[in-house]
């Protein structure tokens, strides 16, 4: 009877430790599928930036109001294309917070809210193409006028859009993306190196707003560019480990029971 007993309480310990592994690996599979997720939505967004500036030429030409007039499918595809990138900003905070929210809620949160922003600012200058596109037709249209309103509506819808795609969002942006690599960089998700690559191009990004917003150096300046430029390959690097290797499997597998409760 006592042997029955024993062997009873063995069979029952073999049971739930075999149902505690699957619990773990349908975990492990469904943070492996967020980090797939997030890096797809890296590549987007980091290749729908660069791309960006191949269609917005037309915008930066000296007569712009008439080359947009012209351009106006390049422009409206650029303008897209920043739609998508806004969306993606708030997919990448949202898409990373059940796993970042396991090990420091606030930046894990603040990092949502940030990204978020991004997005809205981004929609926001997006609004400002569309109405420079609008307003250089009715521009045409009127003759080309040398001096008129169509000009002065025309710098100010200009103007809005650096302002809030290169500053507001770009600050937005590198705030957020500073707050996840910080948990990035103390919990060895991902490797150490891509987390202070990522903090290093983070700080860059913010100083080369703050630096805009003073006048030491001109929004979207050969030197806010060659600031921001650190970010790009590190944020496709960072997508592809994503996409490859996913999280630190052991620094996953350390917060089991509170994901498992």
């Amino acid at each position: 009877m006592l042997k029955y007993s024993e062997r009873s309480k063995t069979l029952k310990s073999n049971a739930k430790k075999i149902e505690l592994y699957r619990k773990k690996g349908v975990k492990m599979d469904y943070y492996r599928k967020i980090a797939i997720i997030a890096g797809v939505l890296f590549i987007i967004y980091t290749g729908g930036d660069i791309l960006t500036f191949l269609f917005l030429g037309p915008v930066t030409a000296p007569n712009y109001l008439v080359s947009v007039s012209e351009n106006r499918g390049l422009v409206g595809t650029g303008a897209l294309l920043l739609f998508i990138g806004g969306a993606c900003a708030s997919g990448i905070a949202i898409s990373l917070y059940p796993v970042l929210k396991k090990f420091n809620g606030g930046l894990a949160l603040g990092a949502v809210g940030f990204r978020i922003s991004e997005g809205v600012l981004r929609f926001v200058a997006v609004c400002a193409l569309l109405l420079l596109i609008t307003l250089s037709q009715q521009f045409v249209k009127a003759g080309a006028p040398d001096s008129s309103y169509f000009q002065t509506l025309g710098i100010l819808l200009y103007a809005g859009n650096r302002w809030v795609s290169n500053v507001g969002s770009l600050l937005a942006f590198s705030i957020g993306a500073l707050l996840y690599y910080i948990i990035f960089y103390r919990t060895k998700l991902v490797p150490r190196w891509i987390s202070v690559w990522g903090l290093v191009a983070a700080i860059l990004a913010m100083v080369s707003c703050v630096l805009a917003t003073v006048g030491l150096i001109p929004v979207m300046g050969t030197e806010q560019i060659v600031m921001n430029l650190p970010m790009l390959p590190q944020e496709m690097v960072l997508a592809a480990w994503l996409i490859v290797k996913g999280f630190n499997p052991s620094v996953i597998a350390s917060k089991a029971p509170q994901v498992d409760s």
